[in-house]
């Protein structure tokens, strides 16, 4: 091997581990960070329901109004999201980590315990979910290793009755409500 080639495998080789450090570093930084804990779902044409668990979930648009939800390229439901002309983004209660658990396990049947149902467009729902956001799919953006599936809000449906769920370091959470909001 050349020195010239022992040098760019010497300089390959630090910048993986540099890589690593940083994706590392990434990783906690982004752990740190509260999110709500959404179950986005939706049915394929031969009526099957599929659904995951999104860590990343936001806002998009006012005016359309759009949500953002990322789905992992090597997640089993990525396919069907990917061409479903519609989904519904569920913000989880704070009582309800055992769904988001469930629908973030591979190899189970994430619908046999019965929490969900057809509800706004026939997508499947969780009822008791503190936002239920039915979306037409707008646009699906790559985002590395993730899609971004990009919604277009078309229903909307808001319970103040119970505070939602947040993940922040690596666990979910019950946020204190604020006097105002408790005051409703």
């Amino acid at each position: 091997m050349s020195v010239a080639a022992e040098e760019a495998a010497e300089n390959a080789a630090e910048d993986a581990a540099e890589n690593a450090a940083e994706d590392l570093d990434f990783t906690r930084a982004m752990a740190r960070v509260p999110g709500p804990v959404v179950v986005t779902t939706t049915v394929d044409d031969s009526g099957r329901r599929w659904g995951f668990t999104a860590s990343s979930f936001v806002s998009l648009s006012l005016d359309p109004p759009l949500v953002t939800v990322s789905l992992d390229k090597k997640a089993s439901t990525h396919p069907a999201f990917a061409v479903a002309g519609h989904f519904m983004v569920n913000v989880l209660a704070h009582d309800q980590s055992e769904i988001a658990r469930r629908f973030a396990t591979s190899g189970v049947d994430r619908f046999a315990a019965g929490d969900t149902e057809p509800l706004e467009r026939g997508l499947p729902g969780i009822p008791r979910a503190v936002v239920r956001l039915a979306c037409r799919m707008h646009e699906v953006v790559d985002g590395g290793d993730h899609s971004m599936l990009v919604g277009r809000v078309l229903d909307c449906v808001t319970s103040h009755e119970r505070e939602a769920l947040v993940y922040v370091d690596r666990g979910f959470v019950r946020p204190a409500a604020p006097e105002a909001a408790r005051a409703r």
